[in-house]
């Protein structure tokens, strides 16, 4: 049975001003790029069969302690919250990829036609595409906590859409890349999952397996996983300056860019947290359940996405550009629905009614 009572996250200083410290990244990286252009050139000819080196042990850095939060002993308590687990699959895989497409196709291709030329309007559509396939993993756990979601449904609803992700992410991105016409190197694409997931969630499930049957779980709590998770930020920090270093001319000659590829993915965001928030509602689910099944859809596994648009498309920078707006727009933009959710408690019913 998993233990109600777990430390709750909370929003560090580099997750609560994530978007400040992108800005700056961003910022930095283009300026290294332009002006000391042999910064951006060594970065480059570190790679080995298309994946540069240190941008793959920096996503490593990212993903890794991520993983190692996740508990799949939790599976066994799947059947506990069913309506709400069955929601957020759902959501997550047969709406939100789906969505988030159709929302890109109609910004980059007719609202924003004249500002966007075809060619990049593709590679962003790309991005936006490996976005709405990637639902969040470990800052859902923040989001939940800071919304009073309930932790244990919260570890379950992760877990199974970690293991959901090694099924469905290849073929949903190939699908979706297929029909806007965009080619599918579908060797590197399933490389890069196994890579950037399966290698390390196998990894990271070992090792917490050893961890807490020697040391117990309050040890790979607060003396590994809480002293790892800097690294994620630090990890994100630094892959993003080097991107933005690489990417300096398309970024330089196109700024307006990045506000309109956040247009679509700011409305996205909204939108499937509506979609799982209103049907959590409709199936009575208690708020606790309905806060983190509208968190999880809402926000993204923005690692996954960087890391893939690397691996996959290294010499189209603009679907990596993409991603990197989601990182960009997801906190303030969390943080808002965070507000609401606490804001609408009052519109579902208590844990004692839905069990009377």
């Amino acid at each position: 049975m998993i233990e109600e009572k777990q430390s709750k996250p909370a929003l560090g200083v580099f997750q609560k001003y994530l978007t400040v410290w992108v800005l700056l990244c961003m910022a930095l990286g283009v300026v290294l790029g332009k002006f000391v252009p042999g910064f951006a050139s060594f970065f480059s000819s570190l790679s080995v069969a298309q994946i540069n080196i240190p941008l793959a042990v920096l996503i490593w850095l990212m993903v890794f302690p991520m993983m190692l939060k996740i508990d799949f002993s939790s599976l066994k308590n799947v059947g506990k919250h069913p309506k709400g687990l069955f929601l957020t699959w759902v959501v997550n895989w047969l709406i939100k990829p789906f969505t988030m497409y159709g929302l890109a196709c109609l910004f980059f291709f007719v609202v924003f036609k004249g500002l966007i030329p075809t060619g990049l309007a593709q590679e962003y559509l790309a991005g936006a595409v490996l976005l709405g396939a990637a639902p969040c993993t470990a800052m859902v756990f923040v989001w939940s906590s800071l919304s009073d979601g309930n932790p244990a449904y919260t570890l379950i609803q992760v877990a199974t859409n970690d293991l959901i992700i090694l099924i469905a992410f290849v073929p949903i991105v190939a699908l979706l890349l297929g029909v806007g016409g965009i080619a599918i190197p579908w060797l590197t694409l399933i490389l890069s999952v196994v890579f950037y997931i399966v290698v390390p969630l196998v990894v990271a499930s070992l090792v917490r397996l050893l961890v807490v049957k020697r040391k117990g779980l309050d040890y790979l709590n607060e003396k590994i996983i809480h002293r790892l998770d800097p690294l994620t930020m630090v990890g994100l920090l630094l892959t993003l300056t080097i991107v933005f270093s690489l990417q300096a001319e398309l970024i330089w000659e196109n700024p307006l860019h990045i506000l309109l590829i956040a247009v679509p993915l700011v409305i996205q965001t909204y939108l499937i947290f509506a979609i799982s928030y209103s049907g959590a509602k409709l199936l009575k689910l208690p708020y606790d359940v309905a806060a983190p099944a509208g968190m999880i859809g809402a926000s993204n596994f923005f690692e996954l996405a960087i890391a893939v648009a690397l691996a996959v498309f290294p010499t189209q920078p603009a679907v990596a550009l993409a991603t990197i707006v989601g990182v960009l727009t997801e906190v303030p933009i969390m943080l808002t629905l965070v507000k609401i959710a606490k804001a609408t408690k009052g519109w579902f019913p208590s844990r004692e009614e839905t069990h009377s």
